[in-house]
């Protein structure tokens, strides 16, 4: 049996109809690339912008219960942790690609368009109007939220005791005090005098309460600080 003779023309005519395949191809997922991109900057232009209606439409059988918060839980950590919680339209950080992909995912999933967003993070993270660790959340109503998203590195593990002291006047007066204390025993006996007592000590303690108080309070009042239950929610760099 002799073998069929190969037909170049043929075989120019097939390859080029699995060529136009793979452009149909290639253009299909560019057009699916182009939609993905333009619905991205959809998503951004929404988190820059001011927030919506505060509720959003899930499917409550599809969301996973670890990430629902309320807002008292929310509003706790961020003062035991000094930090904000705020519209994204504040945030001046930039958003990791799975961030974007979450809300995606979370909208085809529920058929819905996300809006409202807020963040969790330290003060530095937001642009906050004048007069290290970010949280999305989007909205869910009666006072609930739903965690998108979490990136960036953990805070640091002293960060609430340190932010203790900022949590109310009394907080920062027994951290004053305790201060205080602190210099008062690393001053050496008989520094002012050869014969220290008691009343000496006590002398020396009130002095260096003092002299810490006054730079406390310049901190506190010139700078325009307020203690943690004031700012957690505020938009304004200087809370009243």
């Amino acid at each position: 049996m002799l073998l069929t003779r190969t037909n170049i023309h043929d075989k120019l005519l097939r390859e080029r109809s699995k060529s136009e395949q793979e452009q149909d191809i290639l253009a299909q997922v560019e057009a699916i690339f182009t939609q993905d991109r333009i619905r991205e900057s959809g998503i951004i232009k929404t988190l820059n912008s001011p927030s919506g209606s505060g509720y959003n439409e899930f499917n409550i059988d599809l969301l996973a219960t670890e990430n629902i918060f309320h807002i008292k839980q929310i509003e706790k950590i961020c003062i035991d942790y000094r930090l904000r919680f705020l519209d994204t339209k504040y945030f001046k950080g930039k958003y990791p690609q799975q961030a974007l992909d979450n809300i995606k995912y979370l909208e085809n999933t529920h058929n819905t368009e996300l809006d409202g967003f807020k963040i969790i993070a330290p003060s530095k993270m937001f642009v906050l109007e004048k007069a290290d660790d970010p949280l999305l959340f989007a909205p869910m109503g009666n006072g609930y939220y739903y965690l998108i998203h979490k990136w960036g590195n953990d805070l640091n593990p002293f960060r609430k005791q340190w932010a203790w002291s900022f949590k109310s006047f009394e907080n920062l007066i027994v951290t004053t005090l305790l201060i205080s204390l602190v210099a008062t025993m690393l001053i050496p006996d008989g520094l002012f005098t050869k014969n220290q007592d008691l009343s000496q000590d006590v002398m020396v303690f009130f002095f260096m309460f003092k002299s810490i108080g006054a730079i406390v309070l310049f901190y506190a009042f010139a700078l325009g600080k307020n203690f943690n239950k004031a700012i957690w929610n505020s938009t304004y760099d200087k809370t009243r």
